[in-house]
Parts: C-alpha cells; sequence; structure tokens
C-alpha cells in the first residue's frame, strides 16, 4: 500500500471513532492509529523516493523533449534553407529562361527580316530578269510581224521607193 491509502484509512478511522458527548473529542483506539502512523512513517521515504525518481525523471523526458525540440527546429530550419535556396534557383532560372526567350524573339526577328530582304533581293533580280526576257520576247514578236508584212507587202518599185524617200526628207 502507499502513503495516501494509509492516509484515508487513519482518516476512516478517526471519522468512524466514538464521539464523546458534548465535546468535539473522540475516542480512537491508540495502537490502532500509532500503527498507521509507524506504516505512514515507513512508506514515506520510499515515497518521497519515488517523487524523487519521478523529478529526475521529469527533468530527463524534459532534457529530452528539448533536445528533440531543438532537433526538430533543426531539421525545420534546414528544410526552410532548402527550400529558400530551390526557390533562389527557381528565380535564377526563371530569369535566365526569360532572358532566353527574349534573346530567341529577338534573333526570330533579326532572321525573319534578313529572310524578308534576301527574298526581296531575289525577287527583285527575278522580276528584272523576267522584264528584261519579255523585252526581248516583245522585240522578237516585233521582227517576226515585221517579216510577214514585208511578206506580204508587194515589192515597192523604184518610183515608190523615191517617193519614200522624197517625203522622209
Amino acid at each position: 500500500m502507499d502513503v495516501q491509502e494509509r492516509l484515508d484509512e487513519l482518516a476512516v478511522l478517526i471519522e468512524d471513532a466514538k464521539a464523546m458527548p458534548l465535546s468535539a473529542s473522540c475516542l480512537v483506539n491508540r495502537a490502532q492509529v500509532l500503527d498507521l502512523i509507524d506504516e505512514i512513517r515507513q512508506l514515506l521515504p520510499e515515497s518521497v523516493a519515488r517523487a524523487d525518481e519521478l523529478l529526475a525523471d521529469r527533468e530527463a523526458v524534459v532534457q529530452d523533449g528539448r533536445r528533440e525540440a531543438d532537433r526538430l527546429l533543426e531539421r525545420a530550419r534546414s528544410a526552410a534553407d532548402r527550400m529558400v535556396t530551390e526557390h533562389e534557383v527557381y528565380l535564377a532560372a526563371v530569369g535566365e529562361s526569360e532572358a532566353m526567350r527574349s534573346q530567341a524573339v529577338e534573333e526570330t526577328a533579326r532572321m525573319r527580316m534578313e529572310t524578308d530582304d534576301y527574298i526581296d533581293a531575289k525577287l527583285a533580280t527575278f522580276e528584272i530578269a523576267l522584264n528584261k526576257t519579255l523585252q526581248t520576247v516583245d522585240r522578237g514578236r516585233e521582227r517576226l510581224r515585221a517579216q510577214v508584212y514585208e511578206d506580204l507587202a508587194p515589192e515597192p518599185t523604184p518610183a515608190a521607193l523615191d517617193e519614200i524617200y522624197d517625203n522622209q526628207r
């Protein structure tokens, strides 16, 4: 039994004791009360030792809790640092990708302008070649027409040639 049970027993013994008439005093069995007090005295050192053990355990538990809390805080700080680093890496990657995208857009625009200029120059050259070809075709057709008319026209007589010659003067 423990101290608390013995103290409860002592309280019951006193509560159940026969009361003295016209007094707050009561009659208790002296031997029984003294035995209970001796048992309580014997149990007290054990209880005090257990209380000391509990206090020591409490201190150990508190120390363990503090160590665990410190460990958790360190892990949380590490995780936070890692997350911040990862976020910084992400932000750097986003910035670099934006720069690369901007550079690609500029390069594409420049290449498109160069391509347009090249195509325009080639088309202009082709247009000139086509115009020369068209002029050559027109001259050739004109010659053919002139030759056909000459073949169809009668030979001018010397008198007609003199008249043409005189009109041109």
